[in-house]
C-alpha cells in the first residue's frame, strides 16, 4: 500500500478540509427510533404516575438513594431514554465510516457527561451524604477538586499507597546498561536450573514497565523467574522538558536501534547465547516486531520466539482511537513536535481516559467531588497514574506511519535505512489479545496472524488492555479462548470471528498455557549464573533503577 494510498482509505470523507453534509437517517429508521422513544417515554409518565418505576439498569442509579427519591429516580430513567435514543440515532447516521465513528464518539461524551450522577442538584446519593456529614463531604470534595486542578488531572486512586521499589517492582535484579533512551534489567535466577535461552520483554513505552512487575503476587516478572527462565526486561527513559542531552529530537529509528536492537545485544553478550526469545507488550511489540524486521533486513536473526501482547501490526482498524486519526491532526503534530519537543504525559493520559469516561472520569467525578471520598489505593490504577512522555519526532512519525497511514504492513516503509517486511518474521510466535480491550481491538490484534510467516499461537482472554494481561494463575479469575494443542494452531482462518468460533473456552489464567510454549522454545535446562552483569556490562545499580523513578509531573 502507497502512502497516499493509506492516507486515503484512513481518512476517507473524514478529513475535516473535506466539506461534510448533515447527518441523515433513513425514514424507515427515523420513524421507529421516534416511534420507540415516544412509546418509552409514554410507559415511563405511566410508571411514574403509578408510582411503580423499577431500579435502572445501570450503576450509577443503583443506590438506596437513587430508589428511594421518586424524581431523581425519573430522571435517571428519563436521562437513560434519552441517551439510548441519541445513540440509536448516531448509529443510524448515513455517513461514512470514519465520519459517523467521530459522531458516535462525540455523542459517547456528551451523554456521559450529562448523566444526572454528575451534578450535585441531581444527584441524591451526594445530597444525602452532604446532610449527614454537616457539609464535610463537600468541603472534602472541594478540596480533592482543587487538588487535581493543581495537578492537571483527575485522581483515580492513592497514588501514595504504592511506588517502584517500594512495594511494586520488586523482582530481585540489577540494572547492567544504560543509555539515553532506556535501562536494560537483568532478573535473579531463582530457581536451582534455568533454560538456557533467556527473555528479554520490552513493553510500551507509554506508562513504565512496571505495569509486568507489579506486586509480588501478580508480577508476570516473578511468575516468569520463579518458573525457571532468565529473563531481562527494557525500562524506558521518562523524557523531560529541562533534559538538555537531546532526548526530545529522539526519532522512531532511534528507538528501534538504540531501543530494542541495542538491548537484544546486550542479552545475547551477557549470556552468550546467539539468539534470545523476546516479548512485546502493547507498543512495545510494535517496536519489537519492527525491530527484529531491520535485523532479517540486515541479515541478522537475533530472535528465536516471538510473544506479542495487545499488540497492533495492522493499523486498519484502531477502534475508538481512529477518531483522533486525520491528515489534519498529524500535520499539527509534525508542526508541533516533528523536530523536537514532547508529546505530555497529561496530554496522553487523558486521551485514554476519555475512550472511557464513565469508567475513567465521571464516576470519579461523583465519588472524588460530590461524595467528598478518598480513592482506594489500587495498584493497576496506580501504575496507569504514573505516565510518561515522549519525544514528539518518535510520537510524530509513530502516529502517520501506524495509526494514519498503516504503512508498517506494507513491505515499503523504510526504518534503520532498511526497508520493513513484517512478513520476514518467520519464528514460533504466541500472538494473546484481550477481549474486550479498547486500545487495541482484538480483531486487529488477530490481524498479525495474516502478516507472520512461522508458527502461530492465538489466544483471546477475557477482560481489557491491562486486567486481560495481568491474571495470575492464583487467583483464578477470568478465561481465555485458544484452538488447538499447547504448541501451535493448524490452518488459522483469515476472519477473526471463525476462529472464535470454533475456539475452546478455558477458565483461569493464560500464563500457565504461554509458559507451557515458552518452555518449549526455550532450550535445555542448566544452572544458573548467580552474579549478574559482566565485565563488559558490569551491574550498575539494583533494580528498578533511576529511569522509573523519574515522574512525568
Amino acid at each position: 500500500m502507497s502512502a497516499r494510498a493509506g492516507r486515503e482509505d484512513k481518512v476517507g470523507d473524514g478529513n475535516p478540509s473535506q466539506p461534510l453534509n448533515s447527518p441523515r437517517v433513513a425514514p424507515d429508521l427515523l420513524a421507529a427510533i421516534q416511534s420507540d422513544f415516544v412509546s418509552g417515554w409514554q410507559s415511563l409518565m405511566d410508571q411514574a404516575r403509578r408510582g411503580v418505576l423499577s431500579a435502572p439498569d445501570d450503576r450509577r442509579f443503583s443506590s438506596d438513594a437513587w430508589l428511594r427519591n421518586p424524581q431523581s429516580l425519573f430522571s435517571a430513567h428519563a436521562y437513560l431514554l434519552v441517551a439510548r435514543t441519541m445513540q440509536r440515532l448516531a448509529n443510524a447516521s448515513d455517513l461514512s465510516h470514519s465520519v459517523r465513528a467521530r459522531l458516535q464518539f462525540s455523542v459517547m461524551q456528551w451523554v456521559e457527561a450529562c448523566s444526572p450522577a454528575n451534578f450535585l442538584a441531581s444527584n441524591p446519593k451526594a445530597l444525602q451524604a452532604l446532610a449527614e456529614s454537616g457539609g464535610a463531604s463537600l468541603q472534602q470534595g472541594l478540596s480533592n477538586l482543587l487538588n487535581d486542578l493543581r495537578r492537571g488531572r483527575i485522581t483515580q486512586t492513592d497514588e501514595s499507597a504504592f511506588a517502584p521499589g517500594r512495594n511494586l517492582a520488586m523482582t530481585q535484579g540489577a540494572v547492567v546498561y544504560e543509555n539515553a533512551l532506556m535501562q536494560v534489567i537483568q532478573y535473579q535466577p531463582q530457581t536451582s536450573q534455568v533454560h538456557v535461552r533467556p527473555l528479554l520483554m520490552v513493553p510500551p513505552c507509554i506508562n513504565k514497565y512496571y505495569i509486568l512487575d507489579l506486586q509480588p503476587a501478580n508480577s508476570l516478572v516473578q511468575h516468569i523467574v520463579q518458573a525457571g527462565f532468565q529473563v531481562f526486561m527494557v525500562s524506558w527513559r521518562n523524557p523531560q522538558a529541562g533534559d538538555t542531552d537531546g532526548i526530545d529530537h529522539k526519532t522512531w529509528d532511534d528507538y528501534i536501534e538504540q531501543g530494542v536492537l541495542q538491548a537484544v545485544r546486550v542479552v545475547q553478550a551477557l549470556t552468550r547465547e546467539p539468539q534470545i526469545n523476546a516479548l512485546g507488550f502493547c507498543v512495545g511489540g510494535t517496536l519489537l516486531a519492527c525491530a527484529l524486521a531491520v535485523a532479517r533486513a540486515r541479515g541478522e536473526d537475533p530472535v528465536a520466539a516471538l510473544t506479542l501482547l495487545t499488540t497492533f501490526l495492522d493499523f486498519r482498524d484502531t477502534g475508538l482511537l481512529g477518531v483522533f486519526v486525520d491528515e489534519s491532526h498529524a500535520r499539527i503534530r509534525e508542526q508541533q513536535l516533528g523536530k523536537e519537543g514532547l508529546m505530555t504525559a497529561g496530554e496522553l493520559s487523558t486521551t485514554f481516559s476519555f475512550l472511557r469516561p464513565s469508567e475513567l472520569v465521571w464516576d470519579y467525578v461523583d465519588s472524588n467531588y460530590l461524595m467528598g471520598q478518598a480513592p482506594r489505593a489500587f495498584d493497576l490504577l496506580s501504575w496507569n497514574a504514573d505516565a510518561t512522555n515522549l519525544p514528539g519526532p518518535f510520537f510524530a512519525w509513530y502516529f502517520r506511519n501506524t495509526y494514519l497511514e498503516n504503512r508498517l504492513k506494507s513491505g515499503s516503509l523504510q526504518v534503520c535505512g532498511k526497508v520493513v517486511d513484517l512478513r520476514a518474521l518467520d519464528m514460533p510466535t504466541y500472538l494473546y489479545a484481550s477481549k474486550d480491550d479498547h486500545i487495541v481491538p482484538w480483531m486487529s490484534a488477530y490481524a498479525s496472524t495474516l502478516l507472520l510467516r512461522g508458527p502461530l499461537r492465538f489466544v483471546l482472554g477475557e477482560s481489557g488492555h491491562i486486567a486481560g494481561v495481568i491474571n495470575p494463575p492464583e487467583k483464578g479469575r477470568r478465561g481465555y479462548w485458544v484452538t488447538g494443542g499447547g504448541d501451535a494452531d493448524a490452518g488459522l482462518p483469515s476472519d477473526p470471528q471463525s476462529w472464535l468460533d470454533n475456539a475452546a473456552h478455558r477458565q483461569g489464567s493464560w500464563w500457565p498455557d504461554w509458559l507451557a510454549w515458552l518452555e518449549d522454545q526455550s532450550g535445555p535446562l542448566r544452572r544458573p549464573r548467580r552474579t549478574l552483569g559482566s565485565k563488559q556490562y558490569p551491574v550498575i545499580e539494583p533494580a528498578p533503577g533511576r529511569y522509573v523513578m523519574v515522574k512525568a509531573d
